[in-house]
């Protein structure tokens, strides 16, 4: 099992940039993949940003592709999401997720067991 904290979240002005972390307990991070996922108000759950175990593949939503840039150091337990050219649209809570699978980066929130919290990201315009 793997206890999710996401932070770095906040208040940006558009074209602005953040950084989001989430720091998993236990000595078994390496062996999931990786998500990040946001939800808006009124809207579903939604894909943002996936990464392997070794880092060496990733997938991203259309939306933030060329903008967001999801990384992983597996000695401190911890993925990153790098957001750039933040637009009022990204407005969101973003959640980071962990799936006990076999590498494959899966966009669908069903297949990820483990969740954090979540952390409010507002874009002004």
């Amino acid at each position: 099992q793997v206890q999710l904290v996401e932070s770095g979240g906040g208040l940006v002005q558009a074209g602005g940039s953040l950084r989001l972390s989430c720091a998993a307990s236990g000595r078994t991070f390496g062996y999931y993949v990786m998500g990040w996922f946001r939800q808006a108000p009124g809207k579903e759950r939604e894909f943002v940003a996936g990464i392997n175990q070794s880092g060496g593949s990733r997938s991203y939503a259309d939306s933030v592709k060329g903008r967001f840039t999801i990384s992983r150091d597996n000695a401190k337990n911890t993925v990153y999401l790098q957001m750039n050219s933040l637009k009022p649209e990204d407005t969101a809570v973003y959640v980071c997720a962990a799936d006990a699978g076999f590498g494959t980066i899966m966009e669908v929130p069903e297949k990820y067991q483990y969740w954090g919290q979540g952390t409010q990201v507002n874009v002004s315009s």
